[in-house]
């Protein structure tokens, strides 16, 4: 019991930590504090018995973990959303999409551009660091609330892409191993779902925005943002040239190289960034420099979670947890839902929600008789909806290291966005199941 109420409360704790604005890397290991004291794991190492767990190398394993797969995709992400701000490619872009869709399409311009990269297999992280010069470009020249561009490009990110049929992202290929599917799996009720969110989504986004702007709240700008003054930019369409090398290298080496095919993506983006626009370049050793200044921000606020997600599984109330959501009575495809999402919530995580429970759920509701296609959908769908807590690594990332905003200011239209919508194209998705699509 003390260890279940240790693990509620520090993962409560972080959440309030975090919506008050606390550096993470003070909120986590305080947090993961509460959870080693109150399940008997040891605070480090020497205090440890024989082959058992510590506080400080759970964390770290954790923490270095994380920063030792993904530094180059931070590292180049950011390097790569620079050099498209200091050239003035992002302007560029932002100028020719206002002019055909009109200021106040502003915000369905960024959620398109997110779509589109995400879709294409770039990495969540990556498109946030790529797409958000564009979209404080597109925000200045509409002068909406800088408060929702984390929610634009959230909503573009991991709503309607992240786990609809089709998508490269790992939301939808990890139960491809576990359930023998494949990546198009309930393909027709995954593409009226996604349907439903986006069109809904971006209503709603709307509405908020414009809720925002009849209260007063307009563009406010800041002394290190871009001027967007800029008399000399590029040609529009050498401006995407970039984005698109980013997408199509992604795309094609995807299958062959996983991972790393991001990796090579980013560097042949920055490359076609720094080449193509190199006479409009203002300072681009300044550019790189503040690229990895944030990249090291941004990638270490993530790991901190990552870490405290690791001392969280230590403890046993985190097996009593799992094995109680992983065998909840009714529908399999509801049940199977239910666990992964509160799974996904408990780590901060919609992979690790997947890989933690699908492992217990797979054998057990294919063995009585599951549709493995509907199991695929509902898993990756239910897994994109409570992961975007306040203390979520994306969600961090994004408001905070990225966009530079509190999440007291900028949190609820993010929820909004991942965790509302969501939800209600899993509903969705139950009801498209029960009529038999």
């Amino acid at each position: 019991m003390l260890a279940m109420l240790g693990l509620l409360g520090a993962l409560a704790l972080l959440i309030v930590l975090t919506l008050r604005g606390m550096n993470l890397f003070v909120a986590t290991p305080l947090c993961a504090l509460v959870v080693a004291l109150t399940s008997g794991v040891a605070v480090v190492e020497p205090l440890a018995a024989q082959g058992q767990p510590n506080l400080v190398g759970a964390y770290m394993g954790g923490f270095t973990g994380f920063i030792a797969n993904w530094f180059f995709m931070f590292l180049l992400g950011s390097i790569f959303g620079k050099l498209m701000e200091d050239s003035g490619a992002a302007d560029a872009v932002s100028r020719w999409v206002t002019a055909r869709l009109g200021m106040q399409r502003a915000a369905l311009a960024v959620v398109a551009a997110c779509a589109i990269l995400t879709y294409g297999g770039v990495s969540l992280f990556v498109v946030a660091f790529s797409v958000y010069p564009m979209a404080l470009a597109l925000f200045r020249e509409a002068d909406l609330p800088r408060r929702f561009i984390p929610a634009a490009l959230a909503f573009g990110s991991v709503t309607f892409t992240m786990t609809s049929a089709g998508s490269p992202e790992i939301q939808n290929w990890i139960p491809i191993q576990y359930l023998g599917t494949t990546p198009y799996a309930a393909w027709e009720a995954s593409i009226i779902v996604a349907i439903f969110m986006a069109a809904f989504g971006y209503w709603w986004l709307k509405r908020l925005i414009a809720g925002a702007r009849a209260r007063g709240e307009r563009f406010e700008a800041r002394p290190d943002d871009p001027t967007g003054t800029r008399e000399h930019l590029p040609h529009p369409a050498l401006a995407t040239i970039p984005l698109a090398v980013v997408l199509v290298v992604s795309f094609i080496w995807h299958d062959s190289l996983k991972t790393s095919a991001l990796i090579m993506a980013l560097l042949a983006g920055s490359g076609a960034a720094w080449l193509i626009n190199l006479k409009w370049l203002r300072n681009p050793g300044k550019a790189i420099a503040d690229a990895s200044t944030g990249a090291l921000i941004a990638i270490g606020n993530t790991a901190a979670v990552v870490g405290f997600g690791a001392v969280a599984k230590l403890s046993p109330a985190f097996t009593v947890a799992v094995e109680w959501v992983t065998h909840l009575p009714g529908s399999p495809i509801v049940s199977a839902a239910i666990a992964v999402s509160l799974i996904a919530a408990m780590t901060g995580s919609a992979s690790g929600g997947q890989a933690i429970a699908l492992p217990i759920l797979a054998p057990h509701f294919l063995g009585m008789g599951a549709n493995p296609e509907q199991l695929h959908r509902a898993v990756a769908i239910s897994s994109g909806v409570l992961d975007s807590l306040p203390h979520n690594g994306y969600v961090v990332t994004t408001i905070r290291a990225i966009c530079g905003e509190t999440h007291q200011a900028a949190y609820w239209p993010v929820a909004a966005m991942t965790v509302i919508v969501p939800l209600l194209g899993l509903l969705l998705l139950f009801a498209l199941f029960a009529l038999g699509l």
